[in-house]
Parts: C-alpha cells; structure tokens; sequence
C-alpha cells in the first residue's frame, strides 16, 4: 500500500542531510540493446528531495532507422516518422535533468543510452549522478522474486497500465521509488549513487549492416566506433591479487555489473597499464572488479566459489595508477 502524501510530508523520520536534493526518474524506449541503436520515446519525472512528484514529460523522437522490436514498444515507422530528432529535443531532456540524480530501472541502459544520443549530438548532458532502483532494492532486502519492474511495482502495490512506454514505466518507477526513498532515509542508508561520465566515443564513422538500410532512408552516416580485438597480454599471470598489495602486469582482471565509467574504456585502461581483460572468471583470474558484489551474478558467484579477491570500481581506479612492471 502506497503512503498517503498529506502523511508522509508530515512524518517526523529524520531526513539525511546528505541525499540529492531532486531526482529525475527516467525512462526510454530504444530500436534494440546495443551500442548503435537510438532512444525513440522518452519520459522524465522530476521528483523532490523526499520523493514527491513535482512535474513530468515526454517525446516521441524519430532515430532516423528503423525502430527495432515494434512488438515491444508498439513505435511504428509511421509513428516515428513526423516525431522530433534528438537535436530538437536534447535542450527541454537536459532541461529536465539539470541538477538532479538519474533515476532508472537498470540505470546503467538508459544512461548509456542518453549519453550516447548527446555525444551524437556534440552536447553534454547535464547529469552527473544516477541511482539505480535495482541497487537500492537489493540495499534494502526487499523480498521480491525477481528484480523486474513489474515486481517491484507489485510489491509497493502500484498498478502498471502500458509496460514498455515510456511514460508509464516512468510513472510507476517513480511511485516505486518514493516508498523506497523513504524506506532508506528511515533506517539512515547510503543510497547507491554511480557517477554519470559523459561519452566521447563518437566517431564519424560508416553505419553498415542494417543501421545503413533502415527505413528512415538509410544511407551511411556516423555511428560507433566498432568494436576492437584486444590485443594479447604479453605479460604471464603472475597470480591473484593480494589485498593492500599492488596489481601487476599480467594479471588477468574481470568485470562484472554496473560501473561509473562505461565499461569499454575502463577495460582499455586495464589493457593500457599492462592487464589481460578476462571475459569470464576462472580459478586464474586474478581479481573481480564489481560495485555489487552481491548481486549473484555468474562471476560473483565464482568469484566466492574460487575464493578469487573482489575489489570496486574505485578502489580499482586507484590500483591502476601504480601497476608494478612485469619481472
């Protein structure tokens, strides 16, 4: 059962000075999951310091290409068509944004997600933290049976009318995360914040394959820069990390969950300082980098299985600035 607003304005529970002072809860709808598919709807709800609604939006945007999984989103080529670019809608989205936390389902999509249209754009928006509602459910122990966001809004007995537009989405993630804001602030949690980093990976390189043949005219124009082979590590595994100790050229690191930096260019850093950048983990991995090491993930749960060392993203940040040569 929700709270009543008149009730929870005038609840006595101490509020952490620390907490952000507004929230933007966000969702988008995209053509598919990868690194060159576009945003074709969003929705933002700004919220205050506790949580409360204050005003919301929404836009359809045409990406220029075929829209992807209709059967998902129900956008339409026909739809999309006459709706705004990115370009056209960047300044009212970064408007919304401004100054307040990120607040998403799975926080680490529709950020990248954003921060790719605005590097497409040359824009830089204006976001510097987000907060995922997956993260801050796990903190809190909710007993869900699953971290969709259909549970979660069953559980705080939020009623979902349109699942995958975007407006609705966000409607329902913000009446879900109010309960659970405040469920936080009561018992004094550090909320789970990530840093937002703007993407400067954009490169006027061809589209090919079906990006250059959508049917918004297709064409090549600029995409992402492919993805690269990693070279070799040159280095031997000279065996797992040691806590207090310093990393050393041919240890093999693995990543796993939600990170500040996107995840290609902090494995290039690994890959710089002399690492060998682990797709999986085995009893050689030398160490797990992870912001959720109880996430119950397969890498977490191998992790603990092999005993292997699990140290965060910052903690990580910080190795790699005195990596010891290889001997």
């Amino acid at each position: 059962m929700l709270e009543d607003p008149a009730t929870a304005v005038s609840s006595p529970t101490p509020w952490p000075a620390v907490y952000p002072k507004g929230y933007a809860v966000v969702d988008v709808e995209t053509t598919g999951l990868a690194r060159d598919d576009r945003i074709i709807s969003a929705a933002v709800y700004r919220l205050d310091a506790r949580g409360e609604v204050e005003d919301h939006w929404y836009t359809l945007v045409n990406p220029e290409r075929d829209p992807g999984p209709v059967w998902i989103h129900g956008l339409t080529s026909d739809v999309l068509e006459g709706a705004p670019l990115f370009t056209e809608v960047a300044e009212e989205f970064a408007a919304r944004l401004d100054g307040r936390v990120l607040v998403a389902h799975n926080a680490v999509f529709d950020w990248q997600m954003i921060a790719r249209e605005y590097a497409r754009a040359r824009r830089e928006p204006p976001v510097r933290q987000r907060l995922c509602t997956i993260a801050l459910s796990k903190e809190l122990r909710l007993p869900l049976p699953n971290f969709k966001l259909e549970s979660l809004a069953a559980h705080f007995g939020v009623v979902q009318q349109r699942a995958h537009h975007a407006l609705d989405d966000a409607r329902v993630l913000a009446e879900a995360f109010r309960p659970s804001l405040r469920a936080a602030a009561a018992d004094g949690m550090r909320l789970p914040l990530l840093e937002c980093r703007p993407l400067t990976e954009w490169s006027d390189t061809p589209l090919i394959g079906r990006q250059a043949t959508g049917s918004y005219g297709g064409g090549r124009g600029p995409g992402w820069r492919p993805a690269r082979k990693r070279p070799a590590c040159p280095y031997p595994n000279p065996g797992r990390y040691e806590a207090g100790e310093r990393l050393k050229q041919g240890m093999r690191v693995a990543f796993s969950g939600d990170t500040s930096t996107e995840r290609d260019l902090l494995e290039d850093r690994a890959t710089e300082a002399g690492l060998h950048v682990a797709t999986s983990l085995s009893r050689l991995t030398s160490l797990l980098v992870t912001n959720d090491p109880d996430s119950g993930t397969s890498k977490t749960a191998r992790a603990r299985q092999f005993g292997t060392p699990v140290v965060d993203e910052a903690a990580f940040g910080q190795l790699l600035r005195d990596v010891e040569d290889a001997g």
